[in-house]
């Protein structure tokens, strides 16, 4: 029987990233309207789709300027294009555009940690799905025992990796928002910061791993994973303390 299969992936795709929300979610001293973080989780799933097709063509994009040869030299710049502009830039400006169209100019924004937070669901939604789609490939796993043990091999690595990366880097860039709502003057100077340092870091953790040789494929992006942590903790405490309604 093959019917337990997607809910199998379903499940432990989905789990990471609720784990994840629920933790961030705890931090926030005034919770947030249910409908609205359903909502703002569900924008977060559905521009999982035109990341994956805007990804597509620029990978073709890419492939076509790799097979012209001008960068033979130096396949390194094709590796850095890839993680950091075709991955990793682009998920984290959709990421953005998930927030502004679900919840940016909503009343329901009256606090600045409410920017950063609900820049972190955003991108537990769009995990959640990202974590799914990773898991479906393993369908030519034929046994049972097979499915478990690689779905769960794949669920926890990613509960610890990709999934915490894009909450964290979300987190940095919705603090980068809150603060452009408090400092109006420097609103897109901030905005592009942020965007910059997440894509910066979400490529670096991406390129490190499957590009660099070990230890630096393990111990890079565990420095960033450490140090975007210790970030988003001081954040969030800072921005508990500002009590400035948000001017949106």
């Amino acid at each position: 029987m093959e019917y337990y299969r997607p809910i199998l992936y379903i499940c432990f795709g989905i789990l990471p990233s609720l784990f994840w929300l629920l933790y961030y979610l705890r931090k926030d001293l005034h919770p947030e309207p249910k409908r609205i973080i359903l909502k703002v989780f569900l924008y977060g799933i559905i521009i999982t789709v035109p990341v994956f097709c805007l990804q597509l063509w620029l990978s073709g994009l890419l492939a076509n300027l790799q097979s012209s040869g001008i960068f033979s030299q130096y396949p390194v710049i094709i590796d850095i294009l890839k993680w950091f502009f075709v991955i990793a830039l682009t998920e984290e400006v959709l990421k953005y555009i998930g927030l502004r169209f679900a919840v940016l100019k909503d009343d329901v924004l009256d606090e600045p940690l409410d920017i950063m937070l609900y820049m972190v669901i955003v991108a537990t939604g769009f995990a959640g799905l990202e974590n799914i789609l990773y898991l479906f490939p393993s369908a030519s796993v034929v046994s049972l025992d097979s499915v478990i043990k690689n779905t769960l091999l794949v669920s926890s690595t990613r509960f610890v990796g990709a999934t915490l990366l894009h909450t964290l880097c979300s987190a940095l860039l919705g603090y980068f928002l809150a603060l452009s709502f408090l400092k109006t003057h420097q609103r897109v100077l901030l905005t592009i910061t942020g965007i910059v340092l997440a894509t910066t870091l979400h490529g670096l953790f991406d390129f490190s791993i499957i590009t660099l040789p070990s230890p630096l494929n393990t111990v890079i992006p565990a420095m960033i994973i450490i140090g975007l942590t210790i970030f988003v903790f001081h954040a969030f405490d800072k921005l508990k303390k500002i009590k400035s309604i948000c001017k949106i």
